[in-house]
């Protein structure tokens, strides 16, 4: 883990050491730290087996409604949660691949990524970023991004 991967970590740590978690106030650290532009936080709802969103960034106010509630195996967070991997896209503009969802290339990201908050080999959630030129995530980058959901995942867990 480089310093920068580091300090991400460690502002992370401080904000769910918190008596209150403000989960906005996470996910516009984890944005920052990645040096993106949009994000979400979904918690897997085990009643109803969707993701819902607990926090958002840079998404375009009619978007919401559809990224509210997520079904496992739909769009990218929904099929980060199906396999238990990050699913990435150097460009969600130009993808043909039908993983990201038409109206995902509303928000006018490129480069986006979506990881799964696991714990214990159990979902909790996802996790996702996304900056606005096209973009591959380093190998480093992914497991810092999977590092931060362990970590949210043993919040939610406790």
């Amino acid at each position: 883990m480089n310093n920068t991967d580091k300090a991400r970590n460690t502002m992370v740590d401080t904000l769910l050491n918190k008596k209150e978690v403000n989960w906005q106030e996470v996910l516009s650290t984890v944005i920052s730290g990645f040096d993106c532009s949009t994000g979400t936080i979904h918690f897997l709802d085990n009643n109803t087996a969707l993701l819902k969103v607990q926090a958002h960034q840079g998404i375009p106010a009619f978007l919401i409604p559809k990224l509210s509630e997520i079904p496992i195996g739909k769009g990218m967070a929904g099929i980060a949660a199906e396999r238990m991997e990050a699913v990435e896209m150097c460009n969600l503009q130009t993808d043909d691949s039908g993983v990201a969802r038409p109206a995902a290339k509303e928000t006018k990201v490129e480069g986006s990524i979506a990881v799964p908050m696991i714990l214990d080999g159990k979902l909790y959630g996802t996790l996702g970023i996304a900056k606005p030129v096209p973009y591959d995530f380093t190998e480093d980058e992914v497991k810092d991004l999977m590092s931060i959901g362990e970590k949210i995942s043993k919040y939610l867990h406790a």
